[in-house]
């Protein structure tokens, strides 16, 4: 018999999980994070059109059934409801199965949003004081899914990390006060090239998984034919797929009611404690993460006690992104350290009372994470053995970048990165090709990054909220109200209820309810930081190379892409060299692509000074007309030669540039100086700061308390 479930399945289908293409590791880390919540979570870092939204989406149709209180918007469990839920006390209710919930956080949702806020219809037309609950609460003993988590505003991000370092919402505002549980399985997914995760919100992820398309033609095939299929007839593909995934949701079903018996010997979590102490992890959370998700492997395997193989599994997922010591660094994990590690402790004999238990991904295991969906797919021409797949792109699970890979920058980093020339650098063999080059080509190492100033774009802005200059935004303080010019974008209640009020008796009020009109309604203004367009122009010449300056150079631009990086604002990356002026990097909020970009970045030949600044004002005009708001700041790193080209070409382009906040770093040393870098910078109206101080602490204590 069908159940209503089942037919609403059918009516709405989602994307099998067992359909899955690849993505093994994925699989396995979700897989874990349902058998037991106490995981923390999945970060799905990977390239676009990996399926990592689908699967992910997949996941929900697994979960067991939840019970709730009837009538409880806060899905309060009957067997032991909250006493301080804001619909109780319950007392004796009865209660109800419902399916585990995906809640999905829009990228842009506001703050009311995802806490809650005060039901602003029942306030003014009943004039009750009454709660509604946001995506938050919704979340409540199910999944909680931020889709490109890495562009979240800072201000949802404090929020997520309240709750999920507490478990529990606070509401504060608009004179509601309101506390309730708020325990959810969060997953994240993010694409890399788009920008890093905040560092306090990537470590609350239990587990982090690199996700790339498979580069293996009959697997990619495979991809296209089972999203063609689903594409073709949903609710026939998700019913030739239906048996599996029952059998695999009877399987997590399983695991879960096992997981609270899996006992964790001292010589399993002696390993863990070895092996997340030799790697150098910042506290103890990746201990206690490791130990949880050893756990829910064990119990996923048919396990009673958590063997090496378990620690093993763990720590590859637990381990990698708690290893970042610098924003620019990949994520990864050295597997043959781990193996040796491990090898170190020995193991206890295993107490498993059925070591022939099954593989999941064997018969019956319904398309699990380990080999497969065990079995021939129907309708796949015997293509499950690659196991569950995707959205029409697949996803080939993948392990963590090995150690090393961050000196070369990601694999995303394209042209100018891994060794390569940048663009316009010429044959790296022959640098006497370029025209006008006068030494050789070199490629100078960085020194260790150094702490940058605080550098401002002066005014109010309006553009993307940030941390760097100030802004009119739709978050932060509120500093005043308006009245709308159309719809009001955030309700300043106490303003709007003011210019209603004097007009009460006259519109004939008798009831508890506000009589409103529209001109009666006001929208807060509110202040905060906005994120802007920092736009490097780095003089890559022969000069710049003279007596390794530039290793001196590219740790002071390293400082402040790190500072760009932690202001949320989008940087680009242009170099001048030879007879040419080049951009490295187009303007994006991925800055380890731009570290990469700099790393490698070759030197020599004359200086086209004149070149590199009519390149910078061309993509200021380009990206003017692409994203208005975002207000730039120009950094020009030189020493203010000009051996291609005239001194007075130099002048005319930087008055291009005249306008647009800029800092010239000046770049000259020696006893002789000629000031041509600060002469340059008088004709941009830019600030002139010299290379040695753009670290001066002192400098940068004055810059942030005028900011303040």
């Amino acid at each position: 018999m069908t159940t209503s479930k089942e037919i609403s399945k059918v009516r709405d289908p989602r994307y099998p999980f067992t359909a899955i293409v690849g993505s093994e590791d994925l699989k396995l880390a979700l897989i874990l994070n349902a058998v037991s919540p106490r995981v923390g979570g999945v970060l799905v870092r990977g390239e676009k059109g990996t399926a990592k939204s689908t699967i992910v989406r997949a996941l929900a149709a697994l979960l067991p059934a939840v019970e709730v209180v009837d009538g409880c918007r806060f899905s309060c469990d009957p067997a032991a409801p909250d006493p301080e839920c804001p619909d109780g006390p319950h007392g004796v209710r009865t209660g109800a199965a419902r399916p585990a919930r995906l809640v999905e956080l829009p990228v842009g949702a506001s703050e009311d949003r995802l806490a809650g806020s005060l039901d602003i219809e029942r306030a003014l037309t009943e004039g009750v004081k009454a709660f509604e609950p946001g995506l938050l609460a919704a979340a409540h003993r199910g999944v909680l899914y931020v889709d490109e988590v890495n562009l979240l505003h800072d201000h949802l991000v404090d929020l997520l990390l309240d709750a999920a370092a507490l478990g529990t919402c606070y509401v504060e505002r608009e004179g509601v006060s309101v506390r309730h549980a708020a325990r959810f399985l969060l997953v994240g997914t993010m694409n890399p090239e788009e920008g890093e995760l905040r560092p306090q919100l990537l470590d609350r992820f239990g587990l982090t998984v690199e996700v790339r398309a498979s580069r293996e033609p009959s697997q990619r095939a495979e991809v296209v034919r089972r999203r063609l299929a689903f594409d073709a007839e949903p609710a026939g593909f998700a019913t030739r797929w239906s048996e599996r995934e029952r059998a695999l949701a009877a399987r997590i079903a399983e695991a879960r009611a096992r997981v609270a018996n899996v006992v964790l010997p001292d010589s399993a979590l002696r390993q863990i404690a070895t092996v997340c102490a030799a790697f150098e992890v910042d506290g103890l959370r990746a201990d206690l993460v490791t130990a949880n998700a050893a756990i829910a492997h064990a119990a996923w395997r048919g396990r009673t006690a958590v063997t090496a193989d378990d620690v093993r599994e763990a720590a590859r997922l637990a381990l990698p992104h708690r290893r970042r010591r610098d924003p620019f660094d990949a994520p990864g994990l050295d597997e043959s350290k781990l193996e040796d590690l491990l090898s170190r402790v020995p193991d206890e004999p295993d107490d498993d009372p059925d070591p022939d238990a099954p593989d999941p991904g064997g018969p019956g295991g319904g398309g699990c994470a380990e080999d497969g969906s065990g079995g021939e797919a129907p309708g796949g021409d015997g293509a499950a053995e690659d196991g569950p797949g995707g959205d029409g792109s697949g996803g080939e699970g993948t392990r963590p970048t090995p150690p090393g890979a961050a000196d070369t920058g990601p694999a995303h980093a394209g042209p100018g990165s891994a060794g390569a020339p940048s663009p316009g650098a010429g044959p790296a063999a022959d640098p006497a090709r370029e025209a006008g080059a006068t030494r050789r080509d070199q490629a100078f190492d960085a020194d260790p990054a150094r702490p940058a100033r605080l550098f401002t774009v002066p005014g109010i802005g309006a553009g993307a909220p940030g941390r760097r200059s100030r802004a009119r935004t739709p978050l932060g303080r509120t500093t005043g109200a308006r009245t709308p010019e159309g719809r009001p974008a955030s309700l300043h209640l106490k303003a709007t209820v003011g210019a209603a009020a004097p007009y009460q008796l006259g519109r004939g009020r008798s009831g508890p309810g506000l009589l409103l009109r529209r001109e009666d309604l006001r929208e807060a203004v509110r202040e905060g930081r906005e994120g802007n367009l920092v736009l490097f122009v780095v003089d890559a010449s022969g000069s710049m190379a003279a007596r390794q300056r530039m290793r001196a150079v590219k740790a002071a631009v390293l400082g402040l892409l790190l500072d760009a990086y932690q202001r949320r604002d989008k940087v680009g990356l242009v170099t001048f060299r030879g007879t040419r002026a080049d951009l490295v990097l187009p303007p994006t909020s991925s800055v380890e692509a731009g570290a990469a970009r700099l790393r490698d970045l070759p030197t020599g030949g004359r200086t086209p000074l004149a070149a590199g600044l009519l390149r910078a004002a061309e993509v200021l005009r380009v990206e003017r007309l692409r994203d208005p708001a975002r207000r730039p700041l120009v950094v020009l790193v030189t020493d203010g030669r000009a051996t291609s080209g005239t001194v007075e070409e130099s002048h005319r382009a930087a008055g291009l540039l005249a306008g647009v906040t800029g800092v010239v770093v000046d770049c000259e040393n020696g006893h002789v100086r000629l000031g041509l870098a600060r002469s340059l910078a008088e004709r941009m109206g830019a600030e002139t700061v010299r290379l040695d101080d753009l670290a001066d602490l002192a400098g940068m204590i004055r810059e942030r308390r005028a900011a303040a």
